[in-house]
């Protein structure tokens, strides 16, 4: 199983790192448009193979997409990061041109190849790898979903007070601070809804706090997180290589499915070694239809932007 990750900054090389130490692929190729800088990551990670216990092999290329040939699955991180401040939909213009470049080179050199977009704003992102490659829906995935329910799962059981293995929660809707839907309503301690331990208002402040998630540590960070991020990729990658049929939101291309066509919006998705593999039809409020109905309305306006 051979992994390509394009762009080797600190979202792509976290992404590297743990994918290489769950050892389930045989190679990862990190690739970046900066002189020696993929190979120097590469190096580095290489260089913890012995200490954390793991036989996958790195390589590092600038630039040459030679060397991605036959990958099975590609993770397209590059582009700029949102600094304090910004949301992820100012940086289109520059990532567009980017992701369209990028999305061209791999299906060049590998055909078959699944693709995880990454690259902010995510689900225009992924719009715009299916305009551009006309790859079928199942082969092109978002990655949005399975972080911000990430976060909400952090945030809730930091309200909770329980250990997060505990607590199990999903967000759907655009990768957006205004976009996101967290389903509380949903939203387990161990099989029992989270409402019976916390009060209504605590977890609306839940629902806030995932929604801004990003945003919070851009302004402690500087710039954009890059643990999460890598760790929800690696989550995917690994969904699809070990064909674990696993459920994650994710953004895909929706042909109806609740409602909706010709976006890219996060849903639960079964992931296996095909990609998406089946859109999971859940049962939405009246409350969350119209939450998720104004969210692919923001995602519209922003894919309006695009020059395709």
């Amino acid at each position: 199983m051979k992994i390509t990750v394009v762009g080797a900054g600190a979202v792509g090389a976290s992404c590297a790192e743990y994918i290489a130490i769950k050892d389930f692929a045989s190679e990862v190729v990190l690739l970046d448009i900066k002189e020696g800088f993929a190979e120097g990551k590469a190096m580095d990670l290489m260089q913890t193979a012995s200490l954390n216990g793991f036989d996958t092999k790195i390589t590092g290329t600038t630039g040459d997409y030679s060397k991605t040939a036959n990958s099975d699955i590609a993770v397209i991180t590059s582009g700029i990061p949102r600094k304090p401040g910004m949301t992820r939909e100012e940086l289109i213009g520059i990532n567009a041109g980017i992701v369209k470049s990028v999305a061209g080179e791999l299906i060049k050199h590998s055909p078959d190849v699944i693709l995880i977009v990454v690259s902010n704003p995510m689900d225009t992102m992924t719009y715009l790898a299916h305009k551009v490659t006309g790859l079928p829906k199942h082969r092109i995935i978002g990655m949005g979903g399975a972080l911000d329910s990430a976060r909400f799962k952090y945030r809730l059981a930091e309200a909770l007070g329980a250990p997060i293995s505990d607590v199990d929660g999903m967000v759907i809707g655009g990768h957006s601070d205004k976009g996101m839907v967290p389903l509380t309503r949903l939203a387990t301690r161990n099989s029992v809804p989270v409402s019976e331990f916390i009060s209504e208002e605590r977890l609306n402040q839940v629902m806030e706090d995932t929604k801004v998630g990003g945003a919070t540590l851009t302004k402690l960070l500087g710039t954009s997180a890059w643990y999460a991020p890598g760790a929800a990729v690696s989550g995917l990658v690994q969904a699809i290589a070990c064909d674990q049929k696993k459920i994650f939101p994710c953004s895909t291309l929706l042909d109806g499915e609740y409602g909706l066509k010709d976006l890219c919006i996060g849903v639960p998705v079964v992931l296996g070694k095909n990609g998406i593999e089946k859109v999971v039809d859940i049962q939405l409020s009246d409350a969350e239809k119209s939450k998720l109905a104004e969210s692919a309305e923001g995602v519209k306006k922003t894919n309006g932007l695009l020059d395709v």
